[in-house]
């Protein structure tokens, strides 16, 4: 089945080569031609483009092994000077290599697959929630990112670890975040429960092999970078960018920006004239900016307020022992809660949620609450990245199709809901809630661009859907990490 529904996801995946792109295709043709192009003691210095190479090194690594083929398929795609390039060419092997590195993720897929137990559940409806994941789509085919290869090595460092293969597991998790550093975000959940496990085995030797696994990997990947390590921290790293992305993920920081802005235009309505109505935080671009109204939060109240809302999470996944379950909840409230305070978040990360949420959606029905709300909303809050026209409609059945497979395979799993007019396993709150996507989607995608105000604030729809998914995505946090720290299995 896995391999199966693969091919058919391929077929479309296909299809979808001579679709819009974004920036990110220029800025991984821009990481092509330095890894060809430059010795690797310059790579994280070149800067001709504004694109400059800003992950791991594993990933630059990576970016140089697609570059010795990219040259047979169009040379001139490496050259450091040709911004922009699009060769029909250059299309190709791009949107292909994203194709082709994707069997990873299905690889990763299949080991989770194999260690749950078997049936329907796990050998066909995990595999074609994974599989068919409608943002890995969007992000990666169309957008155009390379998260589906990342991911796959996420899933199999998970799939190692749950089924008691730790130290394969700490490897792959330690390949993970030398090739891209947002998995930090579940680094906490990783590090307790394979300190707990080597506590409950009252192994030292299994400690210091983790310890030396881990070291050594990170040694092997920055060692040839030895020499310039604090270039690669401030790509890395980049603190100048800003609290919010460009479009603001659905978080804490988009509710809580979206209250400095309805602040200043009752002020301006109530004639405060000193307080200024520019529109801070709603330009479109990345950068530095500052609230009016309510307090400038810093890098350091992000991470703080991280740790804090982390810590009990950890110390619950402690007190459990080593359960396979408990710990993949940890993970997906470390990475949710990383996402909900994180600084300059991107609104792709939700992915880090909802990926692993999806196994164990299949594994209780209290989980398969929050990932239908949260995959729901979440994937539509990836909308305003496909911003073209005409991949309204594209966009639109992506969700929906994955949508009515999810809530209607998890209920045939888990034949309950609250009141014959809710959506089934969402109570009529969350129902009422979900189905608001749709008025949303009607005024941002087609109505808005026939007012008046499409001309004052162009980024309305941007605002107004980012604040809309923040709400879902909050209580979704709340009600996820309520149920982690009550639960026993």
């Amino acid at each position: 089945m896995i391999w199966t529904f693969s091919l058919l996801i391929s077929c479309i995946k296909l299809l979808l080569l001579p679709a819009y792109r974004s920036t990110d295709f220029e800025v991984h043709r821009n990481w092509l031609a330095i890894t060809h192009s430059l010795p690797l003691s310059q790579w994280y210095f070149e800067d001709t483009s504004e694109w400059t190479l800003d992950y791991p090194p594993l990933f630059a690594w990576f970016e140089y092994i697609l570059s010795q083929i990219a040259q047979f398929f169009d040379h001139r795609m490496l050259n450091l000077d040709n911004f922009n390039h699009a060769s029909f060419e250059t299309i190709l092997f791009q949107k292909l290599s994203v194709i082709v590195t994707d069997f990873i993720y299905i690889y990763g897929t299949y080991e989770c697959s194999k260690a749950l137990p078997k049936g329907k559940r796990s050998e066909i409806i995990l595999p074609i929630l994974l599989i068919g994941n409608v943002g890995l789509l969007m992000v990666d085919h169309i957008h155009f990112q390379y998260n589906g290869f990342l991911y796959g090595v996420f899933l199999i460092s998970i799939s190692h670890i749950i089924q008691g293969r730790i130290l394969h597991g700490a490897f792959w998790f330690s390949i993970l975040l030398n090739l891209k550093h947002i998995y930090l975000y579940v680094a906490p959940a990783f590090f307790i429960y394979l300190l707990r496990i080597c506590f409950d085995t009252k192994s030292i030797r299994n400690f210091l092999r983790l310890a030396f696994i881990v070291i050594t990997t990170f040694i092997v990947a920055y060692l040839p970078f030895i020499d310039h390590m604090d270039q690669i921290l401030r790509r890395l790293f980049p603190f100048q960018r800003g609290l919010c992305h460009a479009y603001w993920a659905p978080n804490f920081w988009a509710l809580y920006t979206g209250v400095d802005k309805f602040v200043i235009v009752i002020a301006a309505r109530l004639g405060i004239r000193h307080i200024s109505t520019a529109a801070t935080m709603t330009g479109g671009l990345v950068q530095e900016s500052a609230h009016v109204i309510l307090p400038n939060i810093t890098p350091k109240l992000t991470f703080a307020l991280i740790l804090i809302t982390m810590i009990p999470a950890l110390v619950k996944l402690w007190s459990s022992g080593a359960k396979p379950s408990q710990f993949l909840r940890c993970i997906v409230l470390c990475a949710l809660t990383s996402f909900m305070f994180g600084w300059h978040v991107h609104e792709k990360a939700i992915l880090m949620v909802i990926i692993p949420l999806s196994i164990l959606a299949v594994m209780e029905p209290a989980d398969a609450n929050v990932f239908l709300i949260l995959s729901t909303v979440g994937h539509y809050s990836l909308f305003p990245l496909l911003f073209p026209d005409n991949l309204m409609l594209v966009k639109l059945l992506f969700l929906l199709i994955y949508c009515c497979y999810a809530f209607y395979s998890l209920n045939s799993i888990y034949p309950f809901q609250f009141c014959k007019f809710s959506i089934p396993l969402l109570s009529n709150s969350e129902s009422t809630y979900v189905l608001g996507l749709a008025p949303l989607f009607l005024y941002t995608e087609v109505l808005f661009r026939f007012t008046a105000v499409s001309i004052t604030l162009p980024f309305l729809p941007l605002m107004m859907t980012s604040i809309y998914c923040a709400l879902g995505v909050s209580y979704c946090w709340f009600k996820y990490y309520t149920y982690f720290m009550r639960c026993k299995t």
